[in-house]
């Protein structure tokens, strides 16, 4: 049976339609996410916690699964990114986020993301994180290789993965 391939799109046709959930807009062509499982929602959950708690700190807003136009023919949408307090409010965010933060979902293969995080590195987003619930591991991608580590730090940002996955633990046994 032949399957069909998808016609390109515009930017601009992509920046007027909905999907649900999201989509990424790479070269033309609308790429689904991986969302929707448990362990993501729980982890995106706690992040956008801490984060929103911690914003008169660390200066930033916390933008869950929003479209950052990484390029003028790419537009991914991450699932948190950190925009600075001061950073100009943009509907699709165009200026680099000071932290984005993806969650892998099972499906997710490093290969795929590999083109997705250089995609926030080309743009200049300088703390580009992956968090893996299932191995319970963070990674820090900022320099184009996946450094395990269980926190992630810039500048005054300060996010303690063991805390994070305490908390879901402790959730999930109530």
């Amino acid at each position: 049976m032949a399957t069909a391939t998808p016609l390109p799109i515009s930017v601009s046709e992509y920046l007027h339609t909905s999907y649900r959930p999201d989509c990424d807009f790479v070269d033309g062509v609308v790429e689904e996410r991986n969302v929707g499982l448990i362990e993501h929602s729980e982890m995106l959950g706690e992040l956008i916690w801490q984060f929103r708690d911690s914003k008169p700190q660390w200066g930033v807003h916390s933008l869950p699964t929003i479209r950052i136009r990484v390029s003028d023919s790419r537009v991914r949408v991450a699932d948190v990114a950190l925009i600075s307090v001061d950073a100009p409010r943009e509907q699709v965010i165009q200026t680099p986020p000071v932290a984005v933060v993806e969650i892998l979902s099972p499906e997710d293969r490093i290969p795929r993301y590999a083109e997705r995080l250089e995609d926030y590195r080309r743009m200049g987003v300088t703390n580009v994180w992956v968090v893996d619930p299932a191995t319970r591991k963070g990674f820090d991608c900022s320099s184009g290789e996946w450094v395990e580590t269980g926190v992630f730090d810039a500048g005054p940002i300060h996010i303690d993965l063991a805390s994070i996955f305490a908390a879901i633990d402790e959730d999930r046994a109530r």
